[in-house]
């Protein structure tokens, strides 16, 4: 089966995993996940990520992050440009999300960035998902 969507997979994939208050959770490898992960690890809403090199694809291994209350660092995740409709935007209209406390993540030319990233260094592009 073909997947036409694969970050919205890794988002719903993260979602369920937290929900079921799991130590960990495997997504199917790209590098574009791979770089979504780090920004997310970057970010500190996940603890670490681990590539394993298990099949052709590979397996991409996301530990999850909770706080003592066992409450996931992550309240809440949502994919917003998607296949059927994308989602530009230019340096000047960076979206923050709920007012800054948020993670835009955008594909940019000069990779996968944060949203502050972008406005620093003066780009825009592909908003991929926001995290908060």
């Amino acid at each position: 089966m073909t997947m036409t969507d694969p970050i919205a997979d890794m988002l719903t994939r993260l979602r369920n995993g937290m929900r079921a208050k799991r130590k960990k959770v495997d997504v199917p490898a790209s590098n574009l996940k791979k770089a979504v992960a780090e920004v997310l690890l970057r970010e500190k809403y996940i603890q670490d990520v681990k590539v394993l090199d298990d099949s052709a694809q590979g397996t991409i291994r996301i530990y999850l992050k909770y706080t003592g209350r066992e409450e996931s660092a992550i309240a809440g995740l949502k994919r917003v440009s998607r296949p059927g409709r994308r989602v530009y935007v230019s340096k000047d209209d960076i979206p923050r999300v709920i007012g800054g406390l948020g993670t835009a993540i955008l594909s940019t030319p000069r990779g996968i960035l944060t949203d502050k990233e972008s406005r620093n260094l003066g780009v825009g592009g592909e908003v991929l998902c926001y995290v908060w």
